[in-house]
């Protein structure tokens, strides 16, 4: 068995230069998922991370009490190795400073949506958290700054996602392929289990919110209408299959095959997931496993962000289909 540290440490020769901040910080999100894990495991036992904390982020949503908990725990890991100069999350209403001698000395940054699908923990549905690190621009030395934070998201040295479901597993990437470990509670270890992860390009479950079809755009219910055909030569129709939590789509689509969409809609215009938290990260998993990730027209990746909250419309998954999806856009709106 290879543990996430033993691999870490193994690919870190990768890299010529590298001096340990970037596996001090996977090592920071390692311990981050232990914790959040232990706690959504005891969920049913205690009232204090069930429900809705009170208080709304910055873009309007009621937070659950898990939000709160999974945000502070990363914070709090993070900053306690120094490794990061700043840290924003979807949580918070702008980016945080790490302001030390160590913190304004560290070379990245790292964004998150410490947990994502958070209204389903009440149900017992699986949920997950979503990371993305960048090597800062700012001087070296100096506090970090909004610019360390608005960068595309080609420039992303590191991303992945921790899924808490029937097994607890974190996927990540440098940039050399994407790797899966699942934690073994008995021994409070990660273990590569999924190694070399590859999205099939032909998939078979697409995942959407139907209850919002009448506000889609043309071009999208044009693709559920195409996905919902018979046609035995390209396996249609396909399955349609909706948890509402990003992570478990994208997590079973990397794994089978199948996309994932959250489009524009009249209720909102630019799209709902946001650029830097959900879309970046998840794009750069995509397309390191031999997938693709589009906003219906573009490449999520070469969008250059103006703001910390951006939202984005969001098409991921296998390559085939995610194509489709744009050609229908292009040729009937979207």
């Amino acid at each position: 068995m290879k543990t996430l540290g033993e691999f870490i440490v193994e690919r870190q020769a990768e890299y010529p230069g590298a001096t340990g901040e970037l596996s001090g910080i996977l090592s920071s999100i390692r311990l981050s998922a232990k914790i959040i894990h232990r706690d959504i495991n005891r969920a049913g036992l205690t009232q204090d991370i069930l429900g809705v904390s009170g208080d709304e982020n910055i873009q309007g949503e009621a937070q659950m009490k898990l939000d709160v908990f999974a945000n502070e725990t990363m914070k709090k890991a993070l900053i306690a190795r120094g490794d990061v100069a700043g840290f924003a999350s979807e949580e918070d209403d702008t980016f945080v400073a790490f302001d030390t001698e160590r913190g304004r000395n560290a070379k990245y940054i790292l964004m998150t949506d410490p947990l994502d699908g958070s209204s389903n923990i009440d149900v017992n549905v699986s949920v997950g958290t979503i990371f993305s690190i960048y090597k800062r621009v700012s001087p070296i030395g100096t506090p970090v700054t909004m610019e360390d934070f608005l960068q595309p998201g080609r420039k992303q040295v590191a991303a992945g996602y921790v899924t808490y479901g029937s097994s607890t597993m974190l996927v990540y990437t440098t940039g050399n392929g994407v790797n899966g470990f699942t934690y073994d509670p008995s021994l409070g270890l990660f273990i590569l289990s999924h190694p070399n992860m590859k999205m099939p390009y032909e998939g078979k479950y697409y995942s959407i919110n139907e209850g919002q079809y009448l506000k889609f755009p043309d071009g999208v219910k044009k693709f559920i209408k195409y996905c919902q055909e018979e046609d035995k030569p390209t396996g249609r129709p396909y399955s349609s299959r909706y948890i509402g939590s990003l992570v478990s789509d994208f997590h079973r689509n990397l794994l089978k095959g199948g996309i994932y969409i959250y489009p524009t809609t009249k209720s909102h215009p630019n799209g709902k997931l946001r650029l830097l938290y959900e879309g970046n990260p998840m794009a750069f998993l995509a397309e390191q496993a031999g997938g693709m990730a589009t906003d219906g027209t573009n490449a999520i990746l070469d969008i250059k962000p103006t703001e910390l909250h951006q939202r984005v419309p969001f098409f991921v998954g296998s390559t085939a289909m995610v194509k489709k999806a744009g050609e229908l856009i292009e040729a009937f709106g979207g």
